[in-house]
Order: structure tokens, then sequence, then C-alpha cells
């Protein structure tokens, strides 16, 4: 089975972030997070963004968006999310498990991104003491569906959001593509974004995500929530050195730019040779394509994986590590299920 394009998740770790890790490993460092490494990898994250935020290194990003929703909402009230995001459809409640109740109200939007006038109506619900009402907004920046939000389309969002006094997270398990698609990481903070996971697994850095906090109040007893969740590295230095390998090296981004590349790759040779038509515009490193269920068996039968998404599209993901001749092998695969 050929799992290239199954997910941005199936390929290893990058060499830069391999290398980096291989470094770390050597010698005697300072345990829990106090070493040089994780602090290189923190002050990085903080040049990127500019912006003097708190950073932590977990091992997943259900759990960085976990915890980071559940210091944003009480456990009688609700985040809301487009209804794709990958906090409403993938990651079994965790945010109601760290958040102690806390609930998740999907919102529509095309690409998943939030309709504004979706998101208004529930802003505008009135607040009954028979449901949960919304103290917070989750967006994931690119989307589920490889939408690269602009700074404008955040803008509207988040505005009225934070006029009530509402808290903001930002999902960025493909930041790096979304960054690489032009959107410019320093703005993350100034729009009024409270939290953001800055996502290194995808990046090809092993599992490691960053949990940023703009809001540096959120941060009060940080370390005892994270012990508690059991995501407190005691070889912190491990878990933070290849994201920092990425970083330094300036890989998180061309690895980032890389896929997106490879991604519309896909879909050109897809359009131009195959019936098949995009599900959704091609802005970051996924390609969905309205494919028949038969076309779609065949297809996986050839041994390519790849799975039908929310909406019914075939999704294809490209890495940092997709080869331009495997992309090439999977347009002629395409193109021969096609019949």
């Amino acid at each position: 089975m050929r799992y290239d394009f199954a997910s941005d998740n199936t390929a290893g770790m990058a060499p830069e972030a391999l290398e980096a890790l291989a470094a770390a490993n050597a010698g005697y460092a300072r345990a829990y997070g106090t070493d040089d490494i994780t602090r290189r990898a923190a002050d990085l994250v903080r040049q990127r963004l500019d912006f003097d935020v708190e950073v932590r290194f977990v091992f997943s990003g259900t759990a960085a968006n976990a915890i980071a929703l559940s210091m944003l909402a009480w456990p009688f009230e609700a985040v809301l999310a487009h209804q794709a995001a990958h906090v409403c459809t993938d990651e079994t409640g965790a945010p109601g498990f760290f958040g102690q109740g806390v609930g998740l109200v999907g919102l529509p939007g095309f690409s998943g991104k939030v309709d504004p006038r979706a998101l208004a109506a529930a802003l505008e619900e009135p607040e009954v003491g028979h449901r949960q009402p919304p103290a917070a907004l989750s967006l994931t920046q690119s989307t589920e569906y490889g939408a690269v939000y602009t700074c404008e389309e955040l803008e509207a969002l988040i505005t009225p959001v934070k006029a009530r006094g509402h808290g903001v997270h930002l999902d960025g398990a493909r930041l790096a593509n979304a960054a690489a698609a032009g959107f410019d990481l320093k703005v993350i903070g100034r729009l009024g974004v409270d939290a953001l996971v800055l996502g290194g697994a995808k990046a090809g850095a092993m599992c490691t995500e960053a949990l940023v906090l703009f809001d540096k109040s959120l941060a009060r007893r940080l370390d005892n929530r994270l012990k508690q969740a059991g995501q407190t590295a005691s070889k912190a230095r491990l878990l933070a050195a290849p994201l920092l390998g990425l970083l330094e090296t300036g890989a998180w981004e061309a690895g980032a730019a890389h896929a997106n590349t490879m991604a519309r790759r896909l879909a050109t040779g897809i359009v131009e040779a195959t019936p098949w038509v995009l599900a959704h515009a091609v802005e970051a490193n996924a390609v969905f394509l309205r494919m028949p269920v038969a076309a779609h068996r065949a297809l996986n039968a050839a041994g390519w994986a790849c799975y039908r998404f929310n909406d019914g599209s075939v999704r294809f993901v490209c890495s940092w590590a997709t080869t331009e001749a495997a992309v090439d092998e999977l347009i002629a695969a395409v193109a021969s299920v096609s019949g």
C-alpha cells in the first residue's frame, strides 16, 4: 500500500529535524524544559510571531488544542468552531475531557472557513440556563480543507468575538503551509488570538507541537496543568529539538512550501488528465477530489491509500517528503481509474 498521500503524518522526520534530535541527544542537559535547546526553540517561535509569548512543547496537537480550549471556557460554556474542525470531528471529545465538560458548537462555512454570518448568528443567540453559551472561538489555519484565511477574513471573525470578551484559539497544525502560502505569522497576536498551536509534526518534527499563549495571564500554573495532563516531557530537549532544527534552518517554511507546490502539481495534473473535478481550491498542501465511490475503491485497490472526507470528496495530502515522481505516478493512477 502506498501511503504517500494518505496524510502529511505518514512521512518521517525531515533531515533537519532528525539531525537536531541527534545533536540534542549528545551529553547531558537539565530536565523538564529548563535546558538551552528548549529555550532556543521557544525563542525562535517568539521570533517568528514577533510577540512576547509563553511557549511550551507538548506531545500532540489534540492535547495542545484541548488544553488551550480548557483555558478559554468554563465547563458550563462552549467553544464555537467550524463543524469540520479537528476539535469537533477528530479529537474524541478531548476538549470536553480536558475542559471538564466544555461544549463544542459547529458552524458552517465553505472549505473549512467559518461563515461570518453563521458566527454572528451564534453570537446573537440568547443566553438561557439550559444550554452552554459560547465563550471562545476556535479557528484552523490552514483549514481542514486546505483553505488559507486571509488576515482580513480572520479579523472579521475575531473582532466580534473579542468585542464580547470571548477568547480565540488558533489550531495551527498546518500553520507552516499557511505561512508558505503567504500568510503573515506576525499578525496572529495583533489580531487578538489568545492561544495558538504551532504545528511541528506535520512539518517533519516528529510529534512536537508548540502551545503558544499570547495572553500570558493564561499561563498561571500552566506547568501544573501540563504535568497533570501527561504533557510534561522529562527529557524536554528531545521534544523541542526537532522543531528547533526546522526553525533554525528555515526547513519549517521550506518543507511546507515544497508540500504546497506538490499539491498544486497534483491538482493541475488531475484536472488535465482526468474527468474528476476539484472540490476545493488548492491553497496549501491538500487536494480534494470529487470522485465516484467505484473509482475511489479502484484507486485503493491499486495500492493508493486515500480516504473520503467529511464532505464526500477524496483527500490527498502532500508533505515535505513528497516527490514529483510520486505525484506523477498518482496522477497516472487516478487517470487509469477514471473510466
